[in-house]
């Protein structure tokens, strides 16, 4: 869905718009913590805290159903064991569907909108590192954006040196201090890369590689907000294990790793 679609053609007033109907439709003035999860993550959505409410992502101004199978397709609210007050997607717009970068962002830059301050991305990615197994978390540390896109428009210099919130990290090294960390490169997909490409995505200094996040991450840096990463390793890259690469493959790695991730988030969430 365009931006038009929300009854603005400024991005930004779209996203204020969306939180201004979320905050209405949901009873909550404001949040402080946002989180997307990706391919893989929606089973952890249910331990993150007290529910306070839900909406259809599609009935969202501004926001479209998931297409991606293994996406959720709901807005949660919850309050979490420390307090906050967190929205969850349980979905996202991938660059790959065509629609434009600003649909990509919308859901982040809404969060700004409605108050939050912390952004936890979370993402299903092939592993370039033999020793991630599927079923590792990685904490991103710092990315390569190899779409050729971005969120920002005109003359709008945003300071990517720290994209990934030491602190943030430091936080997840105290739930879990077994999480390894690594860079993460974003392809324009849909398709898989071709295994000169992951090759390549080594040779530029990067251990995961996927079809989403970084975008997201330029937009939640522009608008001041901490970033938390963390990617899911489902499969082998291209070239890198024995067998194709298969979607179905990243949907078993998550439900695979479900108990994990859920037990993994819910510590996170209730540090920040």
């Amino acid at each position: 869905m365009s931006t038009a679609a929300t009854g603005s053609t400024d991005p930004k007033q779209a996203a204020r718009d969306a939180a201004g109907f979320l905050a209405d439709t949901l009873g909550v003035a404001s949040i402080d913590i946002a989180l997307v999860l990706g391919s893989g993550w929606s089973s952890g959505a249910d331990q993150l805290g007290e529910p306070l409410g839900q909406v259809a992502l599609g009935d969202v101004p501004g926001f479209s159903k998931p297409v991606v199978s293994g996406h959720g397709g709901e807005l949660r609210v919850v309050r979490t064991t420390a307090g906050k007050v967190a929205a969850i997607f349980t979905g996202r717009t991938h660059y790959y569907e065509g629609r434009g970068v600003e649909p990509v962002v919308h859901g982040v830059r809404t969060a700004a909108a409605w108050g939050a301050a912390t952004l936890v991305l979370t993402n299903g990615c092939g592993g370039l590192n033999p020793a991630w197994a599927p079923g590792t978390v990685v904490l991103i540390g710092d990315h390569i954006n190899l779409t050729g896109a971005t969120p920002l428009r005109g003359a709008t210099f945003i300071d990517m040196t720290e994209a990934y919130s030491r602190r943030l990290r430091a936080l997840a090294h105290r739930v879990d201090d077994s999480l390894p960390e690594g860079v993460y490169v974003q392809f324009s997909g849909p398709q898989y890369e071709t295994p000169a490409e992951v090759r390549m995505a080594g040779a530029l200094g990067g251990d995961l590689v996927g079809m989403s996040t970084t975008l997201e991450t330029i937009a939640a840096r522009e608008a001041g907000l901490e970033v938390l990463g963390l990617s899911l390793v489902t499969n082998a890259a291209a070239g890198l294990g024995g067998a194709d690469l298969d979607h179905t493959e990243v949907l078993q790695a998550g439900r695979d790793a479900g108990p994990r991730l859920a037990g993994l988030l819910s510590g996170i969430v209730g540090v920040l």
